[in-house]
């Protein structure tokens, strides 16, 4: 098979094209605007191979419409791995249009292309915000769809999109991955997280830890949960890239379309997290309590046993600690090597 990637120079789009290129036989292309992917990640890539004719790489942006159109007409690709999207949230409140374009219109083009040029298998990675603020705890696939925020839309835009196109053309199959908090980096340190600004919890925890910010906001210690701090349900990104890999299997055997969560079924709280940073870097970093953020649910966690169930899916990394640990040593690497991602 040969599978497009796209965002595949990102933080998860990385760790996907890693397990396929070690764990499978596919042809991988992929394409980023290196908005979010650094270039010495595509040359960490490609050094995972000793076959070149498995790899290639174009540097160009979804909304050059002529271009992406030219790369699917000639490369006659199997399966779409859909990555690439703006994910700030509070940017996409300020400029909403950025999101709608970017995660909205040009994944409409480009899944477009797909039925153009047979492109019969899509993999898309959505988000837990396109559930809003839901009143369960533990969130099914069922639960309702309510996104507060226009990422969360723009997301659920775009599941309308391939959800509809499915119900059109038999032959067009695709798998919506809604993922939860995705954390941790490859286990041998040679990818890892990296965004800039950094909105993420778990390397702004790290870093404090390691000094490059003098302290770590925790907003809101007054929730109803077991320590008054929010409960999420964090995944490793290398078990999350895992999945997809498990999905194009999925789609190869002939399954029905379908949503899955991502995610361990069970969260830990922000000052669990801070804890375990504490004691994995041995270091007591400040910590400065604020105000809650407005939409902060008090719990996020996935229910995961469809996934578990239907696509066998078995995860290798839900634990804290470790989730940890390989983004404290990725951090420690990229700050040695001059924050260069």
């Amino acid at each position: 098979m040969h599978i497009l990637v796209t965002g595949g120079a990102g933080y998860i789009g990385s760790h996907v094209v890693k397990q396929i290129l070690e764990n499978t036989n596919y042809k991988v292309t992929i394409i980023d605007n290196l908005s979010g992917g650094k270039c010495d990640t595509i040359s960490i890539l490609s050094s995972l191979i000793t076959d070149e004719e498995r790899f290639n790489f174009y540097k160009e942006d979804l909304s050059n419409f002529y271009a992406i159109e030219q790369i699917v007409k000639n490369n006659k690709f199997d399966a779409v791995i859909h990555l690439s999207a703006s994910i700030v949230v509070p940017e996409s409140v300020t400029n909403p249009m950025k999101y709608y374009m970017n995660n909205t219109v040009n994944t409409a083009h480009l899944i477009s292309l797909c039925d153009k040029y047979e492109v019969n298998k899509f993999v898309f990675s959505s988000t837990a915000a396109v559930y809003g603020e839901p009143l369960e705890i533990s969130i099914t696939e069922l639960t309702e769809t309510n996104p507060v925020n226009p990422y969360g839309m723009s997301k659920l835009m775009s599941e309308k999109v391939l959800i509809d196109l499915a119900k059109a053309k038999d032959s067009f199959k695709y798998v919506i991955f809604r993922y939860f908090n995705v954390a941790g980096a490859d286990l041998e340190t040679r990818l890892g997280e990296c965004h800039e600004p950094e909105t993420h919890l778990i390397p702004l925890i790290i870093h404090a830890a390691i000094g490059k910010r003098d302290s770590i906001y925790m907003y809101g210690d007054d929730y109803d949960t077991k320590d008054g701090s929010c409960i999420r349900d964090y995944v490793h990104v290398d078990d999350l890239a895992n999945a997809h890999i498990k999905a194009l299997s999925y789609l190869q055997e002939g399954e029905k379309s379908n949503i899955f969560n991502c995610g361990y079924g069970h969260g830990f709280s922000v000052r669990e997290v801070i804890d375990t940073v504490k004691k994995i870097s041995s270091i007591d970093f400040k910590v400065e309590i604020a105000k809650r953020r407005d939409g902060d649910p008090a719990q996020l966690i996935a229910d995961n046993s469809k996934i578990v169930k239907e696509m066998e899916w078995q995860p290798k990394y839900d634990d804290l600690e470790l989730i940890c640990k390989t983004a404290l040593a990725w951090e420690k690497k990229s700050k040695f090597k001059g924050n260069d991602h």
